[in-house]
């Protein structure tokens, strides 16, 4: 099977006749990563990170890796840090970490393969992610006031309805949701299974009763009227029968936190946000929270351990905004300063993964 870079649409970049080119082993490299199973979404922002790249090479007369060391490497990183977009606003920190993340994986794998004599870019300083709490989180009634607002009297609102309600129960990544099947959910135990998440790891979550009920309406009244024979068990489905593309859901959900008219910005991962933060708040351990958004580790905490699923059900029926929280504490909601250490951890960590989600829709 051809690769996708060997098709693509994308420009050359310097001279494509020298098969030692740093463009030439890009394309040897982003195939190798593809046949290794890495997600398309990597293999594709490591093409669009290492062409920034290749262009600003190849403007300065840099065609071959051999040409690269690491104080050429250390000019780029300078370059990132005062480069401004169209807006004049700088590069983030996480899309300049990105940049150079890949650069150093493709020079590790050219020196893996002995196209280098030495790897450049070991051990170079990455700009520090600070320690942020995000902007914006949404309130209890914020979110019901935007999951108020599909309409119902048509089989795309109940969908709509339905994709909200499952990003706001379960706080899931975009793509997972998209890559649901029509048998990913368990009804009778109120589970979803998430196959090949981030790290191509499959997880089982609890998900809510409400989103639930919205998930099965839509399945039994809507899906098959959109349904074509080429729809697979994609639960999610278009107008046409595909599978939603992640700006097209990114895009829908934008627009209805827009439309709710309560002064916050945001799409998919202002549900997973809000939902971990108010879980949180809520007193559930963060080793809960880390098994519900699929987190292996957190940055600075060794605090992960396995979760029982039919654990973690308890745990988000008692600390799930969408449910009726105990008046009682439960004994996991003491907070001590590791919790708090490792909750600011975990927000952040969250935050990194937003800013790497706008990265991936728009062109810096």
């Amino acid at each position: 099977m051809a690769h996708r870079t060997l098709i693509s649409p994308k420009p050359h970049i310097g001279d494509v006749r020298d098969p030692n080119s740093l463009y030439n082993h890009m394309r040897a490299y982003l195939q190798w990563r593809e046949e290794r199973q890495f997600r398309p979404q990597t293999v594709s922002r490591d093409e669009d990170n290492l062409r920034y790249f290749i262009t600003w090479c190849d403007e300065r007369g840099l065609a071959r890796p051999q040409e690269i060391t690491r104080p050429i490497l250390e000019r780029y990183q300078r370059y990132l840090f005062l480069y401004r977009k169209s807006d004049k606003h700088p590069l983030s920190v996480s899309t300049q970490r990105s940049r150079v993340t890949s650069i150093s994986s493709y020079f590790t794998w050219l020196a893996k393969q002995n196209h280098v004599l030495y790897n450049p870019a070991s051990d170079l300083d990455m700009p520090r992610m600070g320690q942020r709490l995000p902007k914006h989180i949404l309130s209890i009634k914020e979110i019901e006031t935007i999951l108020a607002l599909p309409d119902l009297g048509t089989g795309l609102g109940v969908r709509d309805k339905a994709m909200l309600e499952t990003l706001y129960s379960t706080g899931m990544r975009r793509s997972e949701l998209l890559h649901l099947s029509v048998f990913s959910l368990d009804y009778e135990r109120g589970s979803v299974m998430i196959r090949q998440g981030k790290g191509n790891k499959d997880r089982l979550i609890p998900i809510g009763e409400r989103a639930l009920q919205w998930i099965a309406k839509y399945r039994d009244d809507v899906r098959g009227d959109l349904a074509t024979s080429a729809s697979g068990e994609t639960l999610f489905l278009t107008q046409s029968g595909d599978m939603l593309t992640t700006g097209r859901l990114s895009g829908l959900v934008r627009d209805y936190i827009e439309k709710a008219d309560i002064n916050k910005t945001g799409s998919c991962h202002l549900f997973r946000h809000s939902m971990a933060t108010m879980m949180l708040e809520n007193g559930a351990d963060i080793r809960f929270i880390q098994a519900m958004l699929g987190h292996v580790s957190i940055a600075t905490t060794q605090l992960y351990t396995h979760v029982n699923i039919r654990k973690l059900k308890d745990i988000h029926n008692a600390t799930h905004p969408g449910r009726v929280i105990a008046a009682e504490p439960h004994s996991h909601t003491s907070e001590h300063g590791s919790q708090k250490s490792a909750s600011t951890a975990l927000l952040n960590l969250l935050l990194q993964e937003a800013e790497h989600d706008s990265n991936d829709e728009q062109d810096d």
